[in-house]
């Protein structure tokens, strides 16, 4: 399988490329950036650790790399500041991001190419480009809530001192202020969260605050996102790359589940070789169920605004 990263000189792009490469699964990584020496920098870094890795083909290109690719992520965007509410960003971004589709489809895909969309803000913009570019919905998706579910996980297990791998609790919605956390369904080690010793709902309030502030904490201490947002993006990655049917919060259109229509948005999704292979409407808390729906409202609103006003 070959994957493109369009924005593959930045941070995230290339962190990206790095848990893709650490992976082992992808065969062709080929990295995309309008600074071209930065992103042959990149690419040339991660073919000097090549040996120690696997047997995989990296390399920086422009964006004609779309081509012949299986999976074209996008990455590139202008980043938001500390203060900045990821919806903030539409205004400065929708004019890039256009210009970024534009090229993407004066190339060409692959009649059975995947477009998979992480610059912010991610719901918004995957909806632009389920609009800009033509291809069945099915097969362009968002991050959407990846990211914050797993920062999620990973902040209880440390407040719990437990495995972040046997933490089960998901994150809906938008990726951004009005996220749902499900509480409803969270396990730890298949015991109920609210069964396991040391959880309060003060301890729960404390570990939501901290996940809906962590991405402004790390753009404010070291200037944004690398790391756990390349592995989320190669975890989805993955699940196409292997044909994995698994249920993940990436962001999809959506007319009818939980009530939400004409809309990009977190839901339990089901992500294989051919994209989005359907979702699940998983019983929730009514709160839940009506936060979720005011979610979609915030987005539609914003769509409603950017995109179509």
């Amino acid at each position: 399988m070959k994957v493109s990263i369009i924005g593959g000189g930045g941070l995230v792009g290339s962190c990206a490329g790095f848990a893709l490469q650490a992976g082992g699964i992808v065969r062709d990584i080929a990295l995309v950036d309008i600074n071209q020496d930065l992103v042959e920098g990149q690419a040339l870094d991660l073919l000097h650790g090549s040996s120690l890795l696997h047997d995989q083909n990296i390399y920086a290109g422009g964006t004609e790399q779309v081509t012949d690719s299986d999976v074209v992520v996008i990455t590139a965007g202008l980043r938001r500041k500390p203060d900045e509410s990821r919806l903030d960003l539409i205004n400065r971004n929708v004019a890039l991001f256009k210009n970024i589709l534009a090229d993407v489809k004066s190339h060409g895909l692959k009649s059975d190419a995947i477009v998979f969309v992480v610059s912010n803000p991610v719901d918004v913009l995957t909806y632009l480009a389920i609009q800009e570019l033509g291809l069945p919905a099915s097969q362009v998706i968002g991050l959407g809530t990846v990211l914050d579910t797993t920062r999620l996980r990973s902040m209880l297990a440390a407040r719990l001192q437990v495995q972040p791998t046997q933490v089960e609790v998901t994150i809906y919605g938008e990726h951004g202020d009005s996220m749902v956390p499900i509480w409803s369904a969270a396990q730890i080690a298949g015991i109920p969260l609210d069964k396991f010793p040391g959880v309060t709902q003060n301890l729960i309030a404390e570990i939501e605050k901290k996940t809906r502030g962590s991405g402004a904490e790390v753009i404010k201490k070291k200037g944004g996102a690398g790391f756990a947002v390349g592995v989320s993006i190669a975890d989805v990655v993955h699940s196409i790359a292997l044909d994995s049917n698994r249920i993940m919060p990436v962001s999809s259109l959506q007319n009818g589940l939980y009530g939400l229509r004409d809309v990009s948005i977190s839901v339990p999704t089901v992500v294989g070789r051919t994209g989005v292979l359907g979702c699940v409407e998983v019983d929730l808390w009514p709160k839940e169920k009506m936060a979720l729906q005011r979610s979609g409202s915030v987005l539609r609103e914003t769509i409603d605004k950017v995109l179509k006003g």
